[in-house]
């Protein structure tokens, strides 16, 4: 029987139920929250109202929550269990800023991380363009962007500070078509309206446009067009419109261009 009370008495002394408590109150709170957050999303008024940046404000929200819940739960299990919190985060205040220069670029990130959200520069979804790679925006974290690679599928992160290298990528793909300098301007348009009906013919293609003569190169005139499609399908239309130029080539008899070397003998 002695035991036992000397059991509950350092059970009460070093607060243990009051952990598991505070433990538990901060885990139902923060399920509730998050819970909240889900069904908000799913709302479709909220859908309406925020469209595509739904996704990236909720997953946002969430990350800096589920990292304030534990800070609080920390701080409030130390001070119950006897530290005195508020001395600690003065030491520690000294201390922040010599590590503070170990952890500048970590800094940035985060603080990177919520000019992207505040500003709106690109979304969940969004393609844009970073290093020579395009991708989908897949998520947008404190420290990070993820992005998913329009070619090779890979998943690839990027560190929120280097947002001033990021480009977001437009709908807009343009496309040179080399023809003869034999061929009569006239003709060269008639074929490449042939062209234009073919390729506004594929899927997924919003319109397309004649622009002009783009350059009198050495061996060709490059007329131009402009397409139009989602940015996550660039890649496999800029395919299936060169496949449509050739064709239309074909069907008018146009042979393509090519570089030519013309030497003279005396």
């Amino acid at each position: 029987m002695e035991k036992l009370q000397v059991f509950i008495e350092q059970i009460y002394h070093t607060q243990i139920i009051g952990s598991i408590i505070v433990v538990i109150l901060s885990f139902i709170i923060y399920k509730t929250i998050t819970t909240i957050i889900i069904k908000s999303g799913e709302n479709r008024f909220f859908k309406s109202v925020l469209n595509k940046k739904s996704k990236t404000y909720l997953r946002m929200f969430k990350s800096v929550i589920r990292y304030v819940f534990i800070i609080l739960t920390v701080l409030i299990l130390l001070q119950i269990n006897g530290i005195n919190v508020t001395s600690m985060l003065a030491g520690v205040g000294i201390i922040s800023v010599i590590i503070g220069f170990a952890v500048q670029d970590a800094l940035k990130d985060i603080i990177k991380g919520f000019d992207i959200i505040s500003d709106s520069y690109y979304h969940v979804g969004d393609v844009i363009k970073y290093n020579g790679i395009e991708g989908k925006v897949l998520a947008i974290g404190i420290k990070t962007t993820k992005i998913e690679d329009v070619r090779t599928f890979n998943v690839i992160s990027i560190a929120n500070r280097n947002i001033e290298q990021v480009e977001i990528v437009s709908n807009l793909i343009n496309v040179d078509i080399p023809m003869p300098y034999e061929l009569d301007v006239v003709k060269a348009e008639k074929a490449i309206q042939d062209m234009l009906d073919k390729v506004q013919m594929l899927n997924n293609i919003e319109k397309c446009e004649y622009r002009g003569v783009q350059e009198l190169a050495d061996s060709c005139i490059k007329y131009q067009i402009k397409v139009y499609c989602n940015p996550i399908l660039k890649v496999q239309m800029n395919r299936d419109v060169l496949r449509c130029i050739l064709l239309g080539l074909e069907e008018n008899n146009i042979s393509v261009p090519y570089n030519q070397i013309d030497v003279h003998q005396k």
